[in-house]
């Protein structure tokens, strides 16, 4: 089987799935806008061949892959980076290749079209309104009532959403969206937040995750001293969270998503109503299939390869822990100076961090607004729930990091 991987080795964690196509027997040709210098040696190692592009110009694109392949039949083209979409979709249009189509991508591209299509099939969604002015977006927020949030279209994750609680707060926030093209302006749900996330294959839903956010995620990108956790559950079938899982498989299908990795997230009011947020036709971002792959001892890498290429997933789908990242941001700016607390932690607990992975003094900060993984992250797993948090809190309180 031969499959196109789109930017196989950027994100850092599209090496890994580059890996997965090669294990499950692909032959991987890459496609991407890094020098092939630069790629890293996990994902060239598990490379059949390479073609350099420019993304910035579809066609030629097209044209370069058309060249390069020299008449060889192509089976699969994958994208695991939300900005590729599209061009993965005319990709698959211009071999005649199975696949998301441009017309199936622009759902889960387009918030507003998104929602519109869970309309149709009675998922509650937030009351929501498109707005490309100012003007339009005043107009939503009085037909919607405050608080409400806005937010890009077409963003990924929680990138310039603003949560906006008056009229006054609106007129502050405005400037700050001049930048976005097209904003998406939404009922605000006061409830927890959590994923439903899966790997399918034919439609079918084979593995499911649900992550629970603590906090919720407005409220960590507004607060620097916060040490955002992610948790994947042990249970993702417990009583109470059965609206979110029915409600996610009731997306998938209104969607007519049919292989590969979904990243949904949906709130959870405390009357027990679920609501959807949104999905993307894609894995989660800030290492979450990392931490998966902690929580359950198997290789999700692997499997959504498998996946896509064979339609299965033969790895037994266990479950034995609780998993939570922890994303650590220093106190100051500049260059991070030292750490504190983590060899108590270490003595402590270190028989249940899974993975460690902060900046080394000498190293300057990360943009914290910008980059979820903020300064670092660790990942503490517990069969246990309740020791789970924790934990969790201990590494959020404990461990300190310095810069200046």
């Amino acid at each position: 089987m031969n499959v196109l991987m789109l930017s196989p080795g950027f994100p850092a964690e599209m090496s890994f799935f580059t890996q997965g196509l090669a294990a499950v027997g692909a032959r991987v040709i890459g496609v991407g806008d890094q020098y092939r210098s630069t790629i890293p040696h996990e994902a060239l190692a598990a490379l059949s061949d390479y073609v350099e592009v420019n993304f910035a110009n579809p066609d030629d694109v097209i044209s370069r892959v058309r060249d390069a392949l020299r008449g060889q039949q192509i089976d699969r083209v994958e994208s695991l980076w939300e900005p590729l979409m599209f061009l993965a979709a005319r990709l698959r249009e211009a071999f005649g290749v199975p696949g998301m189509t441009v017309e199936q991508t622009v759902p889960f591209r387009d918030k507003e079209i998104m929602k519109q299509v869970l309309d149709r099939n009675g998922i509650r969604t937030p009351h929501h309104y498109r707005a490309t002015t100012s003007a339009q977006v005043r107009e939503a927020a009085e037909a919607i009532g405050f608080p409400i949030i806005v937010k890009p279209i077409a963003g990924a994750g929680s990138a310039d959403t603003y949560r906006v609680e008056s009229r006054d707060d609106l007129e502050k926030t405005l400037p700050a969206l001049r930048h976005i093209p097209e904003l998406s302006v939404e009922e605000f749900i006061d409830a927890e937040e959590f994923t439903f996330d899966t790997v399918c294959a034919n439609g079918q839903i084979l593995y499911h995750n649900i992550c629970w956010y603590r906090p919720r995620p407005l409220i960590a990108r507004q607060l620097e001293w916060i040490s955002p956790q992610a948790i994947a559950l042990k249970d993702p079938d417990v009583a109470h969270l059965q609206a979110g899982v029915q409600m996610g498989a009731a997306v998938i299908e209104a969607m007519g998503f049919r292989d590969g990795f979904t990243h949904m997230e949906w709130f959870l009011k405390e009357d027990g109503e679920a609501v959807f947020g949104e999905i993307g036709a894609r894995p989660p971002g800030a290492r979450t299939v990392d931490l998966m792959n902690y929580a359950t001892e198997m290789n999700l890498f692997v499997g959504w390869a498998e996946a896509v290429c064979h339609g299965r997933l033969s790895q037994p789908v266990t479950r034995p822990y609780n998993a939570v990242s922890i994303f650590k941001r220093a106190q100051g700016q500049g260059v991070i100076q030292r750490i504190e607390g983590l060899g108590p932690l270490m003595a402590d607990i270190g028989e249940h961090i899974a993975a460690l992975d902060l900046l080394q003094p000498g190293t300057p900060r990360r943009d914290w607004e910008q980059v979820l993984i903020s300064d670092g992250m660790v990942v503490v797993r517990h069969p246990d729930l309740a020791a789970t948090m924790e934990m969790a809190d201990r590494v959020g309180v404990e461990l300190q990091m310095y810069a200046s």
